[in-house]
């Protein structure tokens, strides 16, 4: 049993191979065991199927932390979400290579993990090793640059100068960390406030994102009675909106670069687009009885969609490679919600399946967690049919881009009370909502579209079967 305990630490290399089965002389002989400590690179992880770089949001744990398989890490902003980031192995957080605020592709090193206490010089040399001499230390391009090199392809040169640029973040002077909530760091980057000079009023001096709110509103004030002191030369424009700068060239954010890849490849799919008008007069009634417990209207247009689908699986359907297509098992309804910085689909999970009161209390924590940037991958990229609403600011009408992967997209507009006539040629006045539905024409046809359009409508104008 000794035996096999001392050869189980032994690495596999070829050079220590050969002193894997000790001698009888070497039993009796007390020795130390051949054990050879480790130091792992952390990498960027790839969170979403579509995410090529990722952001370092803030780092949970600090340099020195002794840390275990499983726990948190470090907060990465994907193309998505703010997602913690854990680590598969037991050490020590040896050396941070990407500093909060910093941008790394996928696959390269972000930060070095050293088995044991005593490895965590070494860890430091290497990582200041793997940055160029002639650079100052808090320059992360050729860090990141190398690091990459000996896992994956060197990132594009676009990429390089995005982590370079980016490598100092707001919640970092001189080298010394701010203890802030994610939410915070973030809100301090939107707001443009320093978070150097916040006083944190959460646990342990923690600057939460009340407080950033508040050094905001105080510098505001402090601007506007400079503003207002200050002389104004005559024919000088004001810029509309604060905090930006007219004729400035803002840089996509992880999240707006996400969009504009996926709208390109949205191109290559054949689209056609049919229009409805759904009278919602029986909607309204029925959502005035049940808002109070809760219920929401995009949880109702969303189980409408739902109980329609059932009835029309070729709706539900998705194609990918253009020579076959999925009659997808589940009916997963995602719901475009528009949050700083870009546009994100939390899904409706089973919402044929799930009842309207748990779906709106479901609408709503998926509608938190995605403005806190705090959605699970399932929860954002699981979607078989989309819907947009644009109801709520009076858009009439318009059409959606189909996102890649899905069958169709169900553009709503906003009900409206509109001159009808009626079947005995009289005049009345009825709430109606134009609906319009862009679809993938390799698997979806116009008489498909147009039966479901159907069915839909009379669900929405019948619509007891929404509560059951």
């Amino acid at each position: 049993m000794a035996h096999l305990l001392n050869t189980s630490f032994i690495p596999s290399s070829p050079s220590l191979r050969r002193n894997s089965i000790p001698s009888s002389s070497s039993l009796r002989t007390p020795r130390k065991p051949q054990i050879q400590a480790k130091i792992r690179e952390i990498f960027m992880p790839a969170l979403s199927s579509t995410m090529t770089e990722g952001k370092i949001v803030s780092w949970v744990r600090s340099e020195g932390d002794k840390l275990s398989k499983g726990e948190s890490v470090v907060v990465v902003e994907s193309d998505k979400a703010d997602m913690d980031v854990e680590t598969f192995y037991d050490g020590y957080l040896a050396a941070i290579m990407v500093e909060e605020g910093g941008v790394a592709a996928v696959g390269s090193a972000i930060a070095l993990l050293a088995e044991t206490e005593d490895e965590i010089v070494e860890a430091k040399s290497k990582a200041s090793n793997l940055s160029s001499p002639s650079s100052p230390p808090a320059t992360l391009e050729k860090t990141v640059e190398v690091a990459a090199a000996d896992t994956v392809p060197s990132p594009p040169p676009a990429v390089k100068a995005t982590v370079a640029a980016s490598s100092v973040h707001p919640a970092s002077e001189g080298g010394k960390r701010i203890v802030a909530s994610p939410y915070a760091k973030k809100l301090a980057k939107d707001l443009k406030v320093d978070l150097s000079g916040v006083v944190g009023s959460g646990s342990m001096g923690r600057i939460v994102a009340k407080d950033v709110e508040a050094a905001a509103a105080a510098g505001s004030a402090a601007v506007s009675i400079t503003a207002a002191e200050a002389p104004k030369p005559s024919g000088a424009k004001v810029a509309a909106i604060p905090g930006i700068e007219l004729g400035m060239v803002v840089p996509f954010t992880t999240m707006q670069g996400a969009v504009s890849r996926n709208m390109v490849e949205s191109l290559a799919v054949p689209t056609f687009r049919v229009g409805y008008t759904i009278t919602t007069d029986a909607l309204d009634t029925l959502y005035k009885k049940i808002k109070s417990k809760g219920v929401t209207m995009s949880a109702l247009l969303a189980k409408a969609a739902a109980l329609a689908l059932v009835k029309h699986p070729v709706m539900n359907s998705s194609c990918r490679d253009g020579k076959s297509f999925t009659y997808n098992s589940s009916i997963n309804i995602a719901v475009a919600v528009a949050i700083d910085g870009g546009l994100i689909t939390p899904v409706l999970q089973d919402a044929d399946k799930v009842d309207i009161y748990s779906l709106s209390r479901k609408w709503k924590e998926l509608v938190d967690k995605a403005r806190a940037k705090q959605l699970q991958p399932h929860e954002y990229s699981t979607g078989t049919f989309t819907l947009s609403n644009l109801g709520m600011f009076g858009v009439d009408r318009f059409d959606a881009i189909l996102p890649p992967g899905t069958g169709a997209i169900m553009a709503v507009g906003a009900s409206q009370p509109t001159v009808v006539a009626t079947k005995d040629g009289r005049i009345g006045m009825k709430s109606q909502m134009q609906v319009n539905v862009t679809a993938d024409h390799r698997v979806i046809y116009g008489a498909d579209l147009a039966s479901f359009l159907q069915t839909l409508a009379k669900i929405i104008e019948d619509p007891k079967d929404l509560t059951l």
